[in-house]
């Protein structure tokens, strides 16, 4: 799949849960995406979490 093909899946998805769940559902659908990218971004290799959650370490 293009990117674009993914962008408006996500655009389409959102529409609906914007839709059916009002702005509460929008917002959770909103955030459940971003936390699915990270995870496969993750996966792929383009993203390190565990930098992330380890934040900075004094040494």
């Amino acid at each position: 799949m293009t990117t674009s093909t993914i962008g408006l899946l996500v655009g389409l998805l959102l529409a609906l849960a914007a839709t059916t769940g009002g702005f509460g559902g929008f917002l959770l659908a909103l955030v459940l995406g971003v936390v699915g990218f990270l995870l496969g971004a993750q996966r792929d290799g383009t993203v390190d979490l565990g930098a992330l959650v380890q934040g900075r370490r004094r040494g």
